[in-house]
């Protein structure tokens, strides 16, 4: 059940994305769609779906790695250190 779930968490950004890539799409051939007044107005509706998911699936990427170790040493998280008093 977990793996379904983490499965969704990566496919609904990714279909939004996809949405994204096909407003803009829909723009450069001039093919207005219903809920957006003009063309320029749903271009930039594609360039914001597209870069949210895009960037929650990169998010979500790197996140994942730094938890197991596998990014570059400076992306890691420095260790907190204490104060003393």
């Amino acid at each position: 059940m977990a793996r379904f779930v983490a499965l969704m968490v990566l496919v609904i950004p990714a279909i939004i994305a996809g949405y994204g890539i096909k407003l803009m799409r829909d723009t450069i051939f001039q093919i207005l769609l219903f809920p957006y007044p003009s063309l320029a107005l749903q271009f930039i509706a594609g360039i914001i779906f597209f870069l949210a998911g895009f960037s929650f699936i990169g998010g979500f990427i790197f996140y994942r790695d730094r938890k197991n170790g596998k990014i570059a040493p400076k992306f890691r998280k420095k260790p907190e250190q204490k104060e003393q008093t």
